[in-house]
C-alpha cells in the first residue's frame, strides 16, 4: 500500500516544506524538532534563489514571503577599493521567473512552519532523535526524552550535524571545513545609500564582504574571514559581538569606507560561524528512512543555493512518493532525479568560495583585469540557466 505516514526529523527549512508537500501526496506526516521550542531568531539572513522562490509559489508561500524580504535581481561586485568590476543577475530575467528573495532565515522557517501548522500538520519540539528502528514494513523513531513515534518512513531534514543521517548512514563522511568563516549581521544606517534590487558585493584585501541596503536604512550584510583551521566547537561562540565587530573592522581596515560605516554601525548581535559542506555521499537513504537537504548535501552558501535546493528536494520527494508501493524504490528514484544536479551545485559553490579567499597584489590585479570578462561569460543569464531556470512539474508523474 502507499505510505500513509511519515516521521519529518527535522523543524527548519526543509523539515515544514516537506510536511506540507507530503500531505499534498495524501501521507500524513508529523515532524519532530531537537529544539525546546521554535527559535525564529535562528542563524542570518539567506538569498533565496529563484528556483527556491518557485518553490514557494507551489506552496502559495510567495506573497507572504516577498513581504518579509526584499527581492534581489542581481549582485554588482566592486574590488577592494570600491571599484564597479561587474554586474551579473540573480535570474530574474524578464518572463523567466522571480526575483531572488533576501530574507531572514529565521522569517523563512517560521512562515514555513506556519502555513504547516494551518493545514494540521503536528509539530512536536524538545525530540531528539536517540535511534531509528527499521522492520522493513514501519520504521520507529525513538527521541531521548524516552517517546517513540512510528510511521511507514522517515525523513531527515535535520542540517549539517544530522543525527538521521548518522543513524542511518554511519559510514557517511563528516562535514568538509571550507577554510572560511561567515560572520553577519543586521543593523540601521540611513546615510548608506538603498541598493534597490542588488546585493553589493567587495573583494576586501583581507576578507570578502557583502550588503543590501532598504530605503528605511534596514541593512543587511556579511563578511567572510579566512581561517586556516577549522575553529573548535564552542570557541565562536565564546566571542562576544564586540569582539566581532573588532576582527571585522580590522580584517577590512583597508576597504571602502561604506564597509567599514557599516561594520562600525552595528551595535546588536553580529552571528558567526564556521562554513562547511558536505562531501559526495555513497547514498542518501537506508531502508525506510532517508535524508534531504543539507542532512544529504551541504553546500557552502557561496552559490545562494542551499535553501532552495532543500525547498526543491522537498517537493519532489514527496512527488515521487504519491502512490508508491515501495519506499525504497521511491526513496532511489528520488536520488537519482537529484544527484547530479545537487553535486553539480555543491562543486559550483565551493569553487566560487576559493575566490573569496585573499590573494597577493599581482592576483588582484589579475582578478580585477579578467573577472568582468569571466562573468560575462560564465555567469550569464544563459550560462545559469542549468541553475535558477530549473522547475519541477508537481503532476508529472514520478
Amino acid at each position: 500500500m502507499p505510505p500513509r505516514k511519515a516521521l519529518v526529523i527535522g523543524a527548519g527549512i526543509a523539515g515544514p516544506a516537506t510536511a506540507l508537500f507530503l500531505k499534498r501526496a495524501g501521507i500524513d506526516a508529523i515532524v519532530h524538532e531537537a529544539a525546546p521550542a521554535p527559535d525564529d531568531h535562528q542563524g542570518l539572513f539567506l538569498n533565496l534563489a529563484t528556483n527556491g522562490v518557485r518553490v514557494l509559489h507551489a506552496l502559495g508561500l510567495e506573497a507572504a514571503l516577498t513581504a518579509c524580504g526584499s527581492s534581489c535581481r542581481g549582485m554588482a561586485m566592486h574590488n577592494d577599493e570600491g571599484r564597479l568590476l561587474a554586474t551579473i543577475t540573480n535570474g530574474a530575467v524578464e518572463g523567466r521567473g522571480p526575483a531572488s528573495l533576501v530574507i531572514l532565515r529565521g522569517t523563512l522557517q517560521r512562515v514555513l512552519r506556519e502555513a504547516a501548522m494551518d493545514a494540521g500538520i503536528p509539530f512536536r519540539f524538545g525530540k531528539r532523535l536517540l535511534r531509528i528502528e527499521d522492520d522493513g514494513h514501519t520504521v520507529t523513531a525513538w527521541f531521548e526524552d524516552g517517546t517513540t513515534d512510528q510511521g511507514d518512513l522517515l525523513i531527515g531534514c535535520d542540517g549539517l550535524r544530522s543525527r538521521t543521517r548518522r543513524l542511518l548512514l554511519p559510514q557517511a563522511p563528516d562535514p568538509r571545513y571550507t577554510g572560511l568563516l561567515s560572520l553577519g549581521a543586521r543593523t540601521h544606517d540611513a546615510s548608506i545609500a538603498p541598493t534597490p534590487d542588488r546585493m553589493h558585493m567587495f573583494f576586501g584585501k583581507q576578507a570578502f564582504f557583502g550588503y543590501t541596503a532598504r530605503p528605511d536604512g534596514d541593512i543587511l550584510w556579511f563578511s567572510n574571514i579566512a581561517r586556516a583551521d577549522e575553529p573548535a566547537r564552542g570557541e565562536l561562540d565564546a566571542w562576544s559581538s564586540l569582539d566581532r565587530r573588532d576582527l571585522l573592522l580590522d580584517q577590512h581596515a583597508s576597504d571602502p569606507d561604506t564597509v567599514r560605516r557599516i561594520i562600525a554601525s552595528t551595535r546588536g548581535a553580529i552571528g558567526a560561524y564556521p562554513i562547511h559542506d558536505l562531501p559526495r555521499l555513497d547514498a542518501w537513504h537506508r531502508g525506510l528512512g532517508c535524508v534531504i537537504g543539507d542532512a544529504a548535501h551541504a553546500t557552502s552558501p557561496h552559490a545562494g543555493q542551499g535553501a532552495a535546493m532543500a525547498l526543491e528536494d522537498a517537493m519532489l520527494l514527496a512527488r515521487t512518493l504519491r502512490g508508491a508501493a515501495h519506499i525504497p524504490e521511491a526513496f532511489a528514484r528520488f536520488e537519482d532525479l537529484r544527484r547530479e544536479r545537487v553535486t553539480k551545485l555543491v562543486a559550483f559553490a565551493a569553487r566560487t568560495g576559493k575566490n573569496k579567499l585573499p590573494t597577493t597584489p599581482l592576483g588582484r590585479g589579475l582578478r580585477d583585469l579578467f573577472l568582468p570578462m569571466a562573468l560575462k561569460v560564465f555567469a550569464s543569464p544563459s550560462a545559469m540557466s542549468w541553475v535558477d531556470q530549473y522547475r519541477i512539474d508537481w503532476d508529472e508523474a514520478a
